[in-house]
């Protein structure tokens, strides 16, 4: 029952966004419906498992974009990979600090909640440290929710990009057996690499999947807009129900700190943004969803409507997210030694 109003919710967020002619109104809207419903104290719940297969068609629509013609031109992102190390170091030397004194968060909070990997990721990373998951989720659900929502506009202004078009063609000129592929790949490629344990296995697996049948010819297209856009309605839900039972405390505490660091990485954004594109290593727009450290999935909405080189966005984001799994659990560890957690 909660989930129906759950949906119910959001559906009138997109419905609103639709009305007035907002940016990505089937993320958007559910995402502030969702947060807005939340914060007036409403019960909700995400879609849970379907919510998560729902999702991994985005990891199949970036690996149907992924072409033996884009493979042979990868060796020319490496330039731009090549900064990805320094724009997580800074982030990593101005975050810590910031929620460590300037908010008081403990150290594995503060650690945990600077590293702009995957929300579930640092969650369990934070948890298993001792920190405080409460605040993790909030902070880290809040740089989603300001990043996401500032992105299309800063794209419709400065490129004047309509970003209310269907992502795709629509599902009466997809072959069936081309959708059924796509389901198959969608589902083993979550299933079995989740299974193995890779980090974002809703989207990396189906990915990785789908990306070898379309290199062998396989599958030939991307997923109808349609099946797109109920991707992005549940994961504007799966956002907003980050806020579900908030208190003044933690609005005035946790989503304060979560505001005030979105912010920083905004400008720490702006600032590699100003680089790469000075350098000539990509275009303003692959430049900007590449080192804008939103969600991994939400970043590949805006990539796929926003009609970006997926390939180049991806590429950077999945480098930001190994760096960040392989290397925060490493300083967390320090952190809990050293204050005996």
């Amino acid at each position: 029952m909660i989930r129906a109003q759950t949906c119910l919710i959001a559906a009138l967020g997109s419905a609103g966004f639709v009305i007035f002619g907002l940016p990505l109104p089937f993320l958007l809207g559910p995402m502030s419906a969702c947060l807005l419903a939340a914060l007036l104290g409403r019960q909700l719940e995400g879609a849970g498992q379907f919510g998560l297969f729902m999702r991994s068609f985005l990891g199949v629509a970036v690996g149907a974009s992924i072409t033996p013609d884009l493979v042979a031109h990868l060796p020319d992102i490496a330039g731009s990979l090549a900064f990805v190390p320094l724009f997580l170091a800074l982030i990593a030397a101005i975050g810590f600090p910031l929620l460590r004194y300037g908010f008081g968060f403990d150290p594995i909070t503060a650690w945990y909640s600077a590293m702009p990997g995957g929300l579930q990721d640092m969650l369990v990373f934070g948890e298993e440290a001792g920190g405080d998951t409460r605040a993790l989720s909030l902070i880290h659900a809040t740089r989603i929710v300001v990043l996401v929502s500032i992105a299309p506009v800063l794209m419709q202004i400065v490129w004047g990009l309509d970003l209310s078009t269907p992502p795709g063609q629509p599902m009466a000129m997809t072959a069936p057996s081309q959708i059924a592929l796509m389901v198959i790949a969608g589902l083993l490629g979550w299933k079995l690499f989740e299974r193995i344990g890779l980090f974002g296995a809703s989207i990396l697996g189906p990915m990785i999947l789908t990306t070898a049948l379309s290199l062998c010819g396989v599958i030939q297209t991307r997923p109808p807009a349609e099946i797109i856009q109920a991707a992005q309605f549940f994961i504007g839900i799966a956002v907003g129900v980050k806020y579900v039972g908030i208190t003044r405390r933690e609005i005035r505490t946790n989503v304060f700190a979560g505001l005030v660091y979105s912010v920083v990485l905004g400008a720490v954004s702006l600032l590699f943004f100003k680089v790469i594109t000075f350098l000539a290593l990509a275009s303003p727009l692959e430049a900007l969803l590449a080192f804008l450290p939103g969600g991994q999935a939400e970043m590949v909405v805006i990539a796929i409507i926003a009609g970006a080189d997926l390939a180049y966005v991806v590429t950077h984001h999945i480098l930001r997210i190994v760096l960040v799994v392989l290397l925060a659990p490493v300083v967390g560890r320090v952190f809990a030694k050293t204050h005996g957690q």
